[in-house]
């Protein structure tokens, strides 16, 4: 990677490991000399559990507090390296995974299937748009969610809220929706083993570029988007031919053989992200150890609130996502807070403003954001505000109107000169019916076929690969 340019903050060297001490001092992130991991506990906490005993869940959190971090901090800086390509136009931000990870596919082949949807994503936009792809995964730790009721009604009962595995159970009864804090230390095992196979693969040569055609499922590979990968690998294993008939020593092109893929998941539940805060030996600056980059829902961007206080104060990159009501104000507040130091990478807006509004409601939160000079990655997700319901009430997004969606983004980064960073989409590794339409279409009488998220509607690995060769074509034209 580009060294920053002088006068730009430069991370540490990335490659050097962190300490995994608890954070204990005041203010010892750079960020105000009051914050604390604790800080946030002053100020109003959007969509927390309401956990019924408080001397069990100081409990676990004291128990997170004295296990190990999940990721480090170099690697953490790292990302913050990766992202300030994508901040500068240099680079292109893959943010993919899981709706809400489920206790129950913490599994090798799950993990597998997942991971080859983001490699085969992410060799189609490297490929097609001939620029470097930074990999974040929605995985190894996305397993709450924020709901827009509170309770909901299953068979003429009112329950409360599936929240995710981390909070409770899934089964529809009062007496499994209870928050179990024990649960919080499930979610860190959980995210632990994914974390180590996840290492495995990805640098243990099953991201090996020549490996390019076994990366494409079956139920993939016979689509038309599967085809066209398929051609397209034939296309990067004569480019690999080549570079190695000309003399290039490819045993020593790392690039070729292996892959950073880093993690993330939405910074919801506060305890447990305060839990795994450690203060880096090196720097003695705050880390939050539960992921590499963690985001701010849309429901929690309250810049009074306990969720903005607390990633102010940590060094991780941090998401902030912005649906159609955010203002130009909003955008240079939360700026303004999380990343009062300007530096580029830290901070990643994710836009969720919907199809028919993105066209109109972006360019001026672009405008205002670059005549600020505010350095920040603008990702889409083109999922969150496009959910519909069948007439049979099924949750479900049409895969047209993501790509609207989409189009609508690019369109508006063209009009005003901005870079599109990434994407942010949530997808699955099985062939499930939970989205409509695509190249090979899912109907709606399909969607009860294989209709297997706990929570929100995913892309299946056709619509993924799909979507990431008309990615492609948009950034070709920016």
């Amino acid at each position: 990677m580009s060294a920053a340019p002088a006068g730009r903050h430069r991370p540490l060297d990335p490659r050097q490991e962190p300490g995994s001490d608890d954070v204990r001092a005041a203010g010892a992130g750079g960020g105000p000399s009051d914050w604390t991991p604790s800080s946030w506990r002053a100020l109003p906490a959007a969509q927390q559990p309401d956990w019924p005993d408080a001397d069990a869940l100081a409990a676990v959190s004291e128990r997170l507090r004295t296990l190990p971090p999940l990721v480090f901090a170099g690697e953490a800086r790292a990302l913050l390296s990766a992202l300030g390509e994508v901040c500068e136009g240099h680079a292109f931000l893959l943010h993919a995974g899981d709706c809400v990870e489920s206790f129950r596919d913490v599994s090798a082949p799950a993990i597998r299937e997942k991971l080859k949807v983001l490699l085969q994503m992410s060799a189609v936009l490297t490929y097609g748009a001939t620029l470097p792809v930074v990999r974040v995964g929605r995985i190894a730790g996305q397993f709450a969610k924020p709901r827009s009721a509170g309770t909901e009604v299953v068979d003429g009962v009112e329950i409360p809220s599936f929240r995710g595995h981390v909070v409770h159970s899934d089964e529809p009864t009062p007496e499994a929706r209870v928050p179990d804090p024990e649960r919080l230390l499930q979610g860190y095992y959980q995210a632990a083993s994914t974390l180590n196979l996840l290492r495995a693969f990805t640098k243990g040569g099953f991201a090996d570029l020549t490996l390019v055609h076994t990366w494409n499922r079956e139920f993939v590979a016979a689509s038309p988007a599967g085809q066209r990968y398929e051609a397209l690998a034939d296309e990067i294993e004569r480019a690999v031919r080549f570079m190695q008939a000309i003399g290039i020593d490819l045993a020593r092109q790392p690039g070729l053989h292996e892959v950073d893929v880093w993690t993330s998941h939405e910074g919801l539940l506060l305890d447990y992200e305060e839990a795994l805060t450690r203060t880096d030996s090196l720097t003695g600056e705050p880390y939050d150890c539960s992921a590499h980059l963690l985001w701010i829902g849309e429901r929690t961007r309250d810049l009074a609130g306990a969720h903005v206080e607390f990633f102010s104060g940590v060094r991780n990159p941090v998401g902030v996502k912005l649906g159609p009501g955010a203002t130009p104000d909003d955008a240079l507040e939360l700026a303004a807070r999380l990343n009062p130091e300007r530096v580029p990478g830290r901070l990643t807006f994710i836009t969720r403003m919907g199809a028919e509004r993105v066209r109109e409601v972006l360019p001026p939160l672009l405008r205002a954001v670059r005549e600020a000079e505010v350095p920040a990655v603008w990702a889409c997700d083109p999922m969150h505000a496009n959910l519909v319901r069948t007439p049979s009430g099924v949750k479900t997004r049409h895969f047209d109107t993501i790509m609207a969606e989409l189009e609508g983004f690019f369109a508006a980064h063209r009009e005003v000169g901005t870079w599109p960073g990434g994407v942010h989409i949530e997808f699955t590794g099985e062939d499930v019916t939970e989205c409509l339409g695509g190249a090979e279409a899912v109907l709606e009488e399909q969607l009860d076929h294989r209709y297997e998220t706990l929570c929100d509607p995913r892309l299946n690995g056709r619509q993924s690969l799909d979507l990431a060769f008309r990615v492609a074509e948009l950034m070709r034209a920016v």
